[in-house]
């Protein structure tokens, strides 16, 4: 069938909601010196430091330096004030982000997995890209990992992830902005709604690029009866530090799942009824002007038992079903245009005694692969050679990706830290 009912309130979906260390030593990096050390050592010291920075080629070393992972760059703010200062200056943050988000090259892609274990609360486990991509290992090595509020008693989701920043909901209660890279993270203000019964609640998370900013979208449902339902929509912007209210839920009702970003926008898969009558359709919200609109879903045909909604590549996409022998992967190439939707790749079903179902892709590869989750693991498609390469992880309910970024999500804060240093500089103080 080709329409999808909306969930009981408050229920868990299906098929989503429960996305290297490289040691550089600084050149002049050397064993400290006894406190006795002659005073002209130290002074030669001194000069070579101050004629190794300043005299360093600028561009040669943005260029040097946005290329280098996180972990390392993070090390490096010790090196120099000028370092620290380059590191965190917002145009050379931008410049890092623009090549570690590089599609065709996942170097500094993370997976972080939300694990429910049988009988108890989701938590979160997080390995990097390229291990889940390493053909010649049979399982992937994936670590815990320390998010915020983590508790062996509360269950946490990822509502969506961008420019590196993820944003976790812990119990619907308490909502994260963190950036795992950078282990830093900022718990957005209480929304100071209390869910009642017959209500759910969703999210979405992306990038306001008019306003430079990163906005949490927070959906609230209360059914009425029969069809009858009222939405309520708060957004909450990083640069302001709190919610506003806007226009309610325009386009039928929300199906229970995050947002998906794409193209400045969130988009939420939604339906004009509960009953099976009414099919689906593409509803996105402008993170900019708060304008709402459609996007026109692909023309798949009949046979479909059941659909994912999602974003692949920075492109929305559409995931069919037929049940147990393919599914169909489906992608809008130029956003908002019907006719650029494209059916990129066929992936049929493994013999599972588990009758396993696919999930949403996590990547697809500029080779043509495809990695998918399947039942408790993660399974690698080469469409050309038509073979499957499966890796067990226990316990898997979703696999979200995140390109490691120096982004910060606390904004306001560091901000403030930038003018305040740029001010002491102009002051001559040290």
């Amino acid at each position: 069938m080709e329409t999808k009912s909306k969930p009981e309130p408050r229920q868990e979906p299906h098929h989503h909601h429960p996305a290297k260390k490289t040691k550089i030593n600084h050149p002049m990096e050397e064993e400290e010196q006894h406190p006795s050390a002659s005073t002209s050592n130290q002074d030669q010291e001194s000069s070579s430091e101050s004629m190794t920075f300043p005299d360093f080629p600028h561009e040669i070393l943005v260029e040097i330096l946005s290329r280098l992972p996180v972990k390392s760059l993070v090390k490096f703010k010790c090196v120099s004030k000028s370092w620290l200062s380059l590191t965190s200056n917002p145009h050379f943050i931008k410049a890092h982000l623009r090549i570690s988000a590089n599609k065709d090259d996942f170097r500094h892609h993370g997976l972080i997995f939300t694990v429910l274990p049988p009988n108890s609360h989701s938590h979160l486990k997080q390995c990097s890209l390229r291990s889940a991509l390493n053909v010649e290992m049979s399982s992937i090595q994936v670590i815990d990992i320390d998010y915020p509020m983590k508790s062996p008693h509360k269950s946490v989701w990822v509502v969506g992830s961008c420019d590196g920043l993820v944003c976790i909901a812990i119990e619907e209660n308490d909502l994260f902005l963190w950036n795992p890279a950078i282990r830093k993270y900022k718990k957005l203000p209480d929304l100071a709604i209390r869910l009642k019964h017959g209500c759910y609640i969703i999210f979405g998370f992306g990038y306001d690029m008019l306003n430079d900013d990163y906005k949490v979208v927070a959906i609230f449902c209360v059914f009425r009866g029969g069809n009858d339902y009222e939405t309520e929509v708060r957004v909450y912007s990083l640069k302001h530090d709190s919610w506003m209210r806007i226009e309610n839920f325009k386009g039928g009702v929300p199906l229970d799942d995050s947002g998906k970003y794409a193209n400045g926008k969130l988009h939420w898969a939604a339906s004009r009824g509960f009953d099976s009558n009414h099919s689906w359709q593409i509803v996105s919200l402008d993170l900019g002007n708060e304008s709402y609109g459609e996007v026109e879903r692909p023309e798949y045909g009949d046979g479909v038992y059941d659909w994912t909604f999602g974003v692949l590549g920075g492109c929305l996409t559409v995931l069919c079903d037929y049940e147990w022998t393919r599914v169909d992967v489906w992608v809008m190439k130029e956003y908002g245009v019907r006719d650029s939707w494209s059916k990129v790749v066929s992936v049929p079903y493994l013999d599972d005694p588990e009758k396993s179902r696919y999930s949403f892709p996590v990547c697809l590869l500029k080779n043509g692969e495809i990695l998918l989750v399947l039942g408790s693991g993660l399974v690698l498609y080469n469409p050309q050679s038509n073979t499957f390469k499966y890796r067990q992880i226990n316990g898997v309910e979703e696999v979200n990706m995140y390109a490691e970024s120096l982004v910060s999500p606390l904004f306001i804060e560091e901000s403030s830290r930038v003018i305040m240093s740029k001010a002491a500089e102009i002051r001559g103080e040290s």
